[in-house]
């Protein structure tokens, strides 16, 4: 009998291109392997050990002949290659339109809204880096006092300004006018507040981000267990991601160390239901600025924590590591990459070595999720429970 899940999402390391990746511009994508080929091999001995490397189409990431952990790769379903969108589908929800994107900014008319509704001018309205608009636009932010606007490869509208000329209450206020706004054929994934501060001439983003998502279209993995009288924790971003539904208790984090920690008091002190974590780091600090010695020692950083996780593990939890999408920082690209995300299932009531081999929808792992808990429920996903339990 499961008691606890601990779901791990590696926020954006895919293991290879989407037989449609093409369509997106993904063509040759594989986040995990062509940083692993291009840094000459990734010490992952953990992750090795459980069966990353014996993922079917994996190459460049060593094989080990008895692996630990039941392994797979899952395909996205749904359209697009978003961090909403990943995680919705995982939590058994299936886009079949993608979220809106706005690759060339925001049409005037919108801005001209936003403008008006929230009684100040802004500057940018781009694609962007977030760390580079404000070293771009921080003076003349600091000038006008006009927020910085802009977005990514997301659907996202993102609100950047430094502290100490839009208060953190006043930021938060604008992304709520931006929410009320992107709504029926205008509907982006999330607002987010990007506040940032100058400190001896650096341009710092603070952990005052705040993201306003919208609600899931229906029914959630954490919808359902919460309403099983399970407990639903959530360690940084999900609870943004899900607008705060289907969660009893939320922490967010400084980093993918910091998250790790919380992920491991939460173990010490939660009881019967789900662990959901997102490391965003591997994402947003690396994969977006294509820095793959970063991300490939993000990597290595995480398996060396992965040794205290699976030391703290109790006889009836489940380790569950995944993705959400792919960012590969080896392609010329900055966006996201349309990529298979990995599968790995652990835990001391877990088969070891069982091939999950390539799933059709990342909502395999909710409807396992909830299958392990004996729920009944109508999300989408065929359920691998019968196939790891021993």
């Amino acid at each position: 009998m499961v008691e606890r899940v601990i779901l791990i999402v590696l926020d954006s390391v895919g293991v290879g291109e989407l037989p449609d990746a093409a369509d997106y511009g993904d063509a040759g994508s594989n986040t995990l392997c062509n940083i692993s080929r291009e840094v000459g091999g990734l010490r992952i001995d953990n992750m090795i050990s459980l069966g990353m490397g014996n993922i079917d189409g994996m190459r460049d990431i060593d094989r080990t002949a008895n692996p630990e952990a039941c392994y797979g790769k899952l395909a996205e379903k749904s359209k697009g290659k978003d961090t909403v969108t990943g995680h919705w589908e995982i939590s058994g929800i299936i886009l079949e339109k993608p979220l809106r994107t706005f690759p060339e900014g925001f049409p005037e008319d919108i801005i001209r809204e936003f403008e008006e509704k929230s009684g100040t001018k802004v500057i940018g309205n781009k694609v962007a880096s977030g760390t580079e608009i404000i070293k771009e636009l921080g003076e003349e932010h600091k000038r006008t006092g006009y927020p910085i606007v802009y977005t990514s490869a997301d659907s996202v509208f993102q609100i950047a300004a430094n502290e100490e000329v839009i208060p953190l209450d006043k930021l938060y206020e604008m992304c709520r006018i931006a929410r009320e706004m992107f709504t029926g054929d205008r509907t982006i994934g999330r607002i987010i507040a990007r506040p940032f501060i100058v400190k001896d001439g650096e341009y710092i983003r603070t952990a005052n981000r705040k993201d306003f998502a919208m609600d899931a279209p229906s029914s959630t993995m954490l919808d359902l267990l919460k309403a099983a009288g399970l407990e639903v924790s959530a360690v940084g971003k999900i609870e943004d991601i899900f607008n705060k539904k289907g969660i009893t208790r939320a922490v967010h984090i400084k980093n993918n160390s910091d998250g790790v920690d919380k992920t491991l008091e939460y173990m010490k002190t939660s009881g019967k239901g789900l662990i959901f974590t997102n490391l965003v780091d591997f994402d947003m600090v690396y994969g977006h600025r294509n820095n793959v010695k970063g991300y490939a020692q993000a990597l290595v950083e995480f398996d060396e924590k992965l040794t205290e996780i699976i030391g703290l593990m109790k006889e009836d939890d489940v380790l569950i590591i995944t993705a959400d999408h792919g960012c590969d920082p080896v392609s010329a690209s900055t966006d996201h990459s349309r990529e298979y995300i990995p599968l790995i299932v652990y835990g001391k009531g877990i088969r070891k070595g069982v091939n999950l081999g390539t799933r059709e929808c990342f909502c395999d792992i909710g409807k396992t999720v909830l299958d392990f808990f004996g729920i009944e429920n109508g999300i989408h996903g065929k359920s691998f429970s019968r196939e790891v339990l021993k």
